[in-house]
């Protein structure tokens, strides 16, 4: 069956990084492009990063374009979020969606 499973989140000072990770399984991988979402505390889930299954495409949301590059390695059955930059506001769980199924998230938490 489909499993997902994303890491790499943490605490993180204002204007740090982070690396997401994000390993879907299950079915196979370079069929399915890969999304990134946020949820921010008490909001919705929204997408903020999307690639291809070639990882030749890919779109960002205007509120983490210049700071956020998402990556995959087909290989590996894997897909990154590299977070840089990092603002109060990205505090949230981080999902990652693949093949129509979501994993669990990884919490992110931005503060001084």
């Amino acid at each position: 069956q489909v499993h997902i499973e994303e890491s790499g989140g943490g605490l993180v000072q204002p204007g740090g990084s982070l690396r997401l990770s994000c390993v879907c399984s299950g079915f196979t991988f370079s069929t399915s492009a890969v999304t990134w979402y946020h949820q921010a505390p008490g909001n919705k889930r929204e997408p903020i990063a999307v690639i291809s299954q070639t990882g030749r495409t890919v779109n960002i949301a205007e509120s983490v374009k210049g700071r956020f590059t998402i990556t995959r390695d087909n290989a590996k059955n894997t897909a990154y979020l590299q977070m840089n930059s990092l603002k109060v506001e990205d505090t949230g769980v981080y999902t990652c969606g693949c093949a129509g199924y979501w994993g669990p998230g990884t919490q992110v938490t931005v503060s001084s």
